[in-house]
């Protein structure tokens, strides 16, 4: 295994702005401060992976192509900021399909992990979602509901228990940056 830790993350809503179906390259916007938490989370040595549910492609609203074309332009906005992902994991299906890679089923992390031979279990998951709590929580991973996209109205209604809830990226790398230095003493 790579003794590299890694931080999953949502897309919508916690990197970018939440846009509903989101079409168009030219929308993508960062949240403010994502970037400077991103680029903590790499400097203390942490990979950055995105796991994201992208029904639309399932609906039929556009294709893979295009949606190459909105994360690539996500990584041109992080790449200006100096923040490097190490990998986009996408599933294109729909609620309905059943399908093992939609999160909070952890398919996508599974591949993700063979590809870059690191322990689920290990990482730190970040979304505004409560599915994306629930794939930390299957994972064993340790979770971050940020008040960012819908995160706020997560939190308001307690539909999930993340381990950590934090006002954004920035302030979830704070607190993961305190937990590997205690880590880091009780070795």
């Amino acid at each position: 295994m790579n003794p590299q830790r890694f931080v999953l993350l949502d897309r919508d809503g916690t990197i970018i702005q939440e846009r509903h179906y989101l079409l168009d390259p030219e929308q993508v916007e960062l949240i403010r401060g994502a970037a400077d938490g991103l680029r903590r989370l790499s400097r203390i040595g942490l990979g950055l992976i995105v796991v994201t549910n992208q029904s639309a492609v399932g609906r039929g609203f556009f294709d893979t192509a295009q949606l190459a074309l909105i994360h690539r332009r996500l990584c041109e906005l992080l790449a200006q900021e100096g923040v490097h992902l190490n990998g986009i994991y996408y599933c294109p299906h729909t609620p309905t399909d059943d399908c093992p890679c939609r999160k909070p089923r952890p398919g996508l992390v599974a591949r993700a992990a063979t590809e870059w031979t690191f322990d689920p279990q290990n990482s730190f998951v970040i979304g505004d979602k409560v599915c994306d709590i629930e794939l930390g929580q299957r994972l064993g991973a340790t979770t971050f509901l940020v008040r960012t996209g819908y995160g706020e109205q997560v939190a308001i209604q307690g539909t999930v228990n993340p381990n950590y809830t934090a006002d954004s990226i920035g302030e979830a790398a704070r607190v993961i940056e305190h937990l590997l230095t205690i880590d880091e003493r009780m070795i």
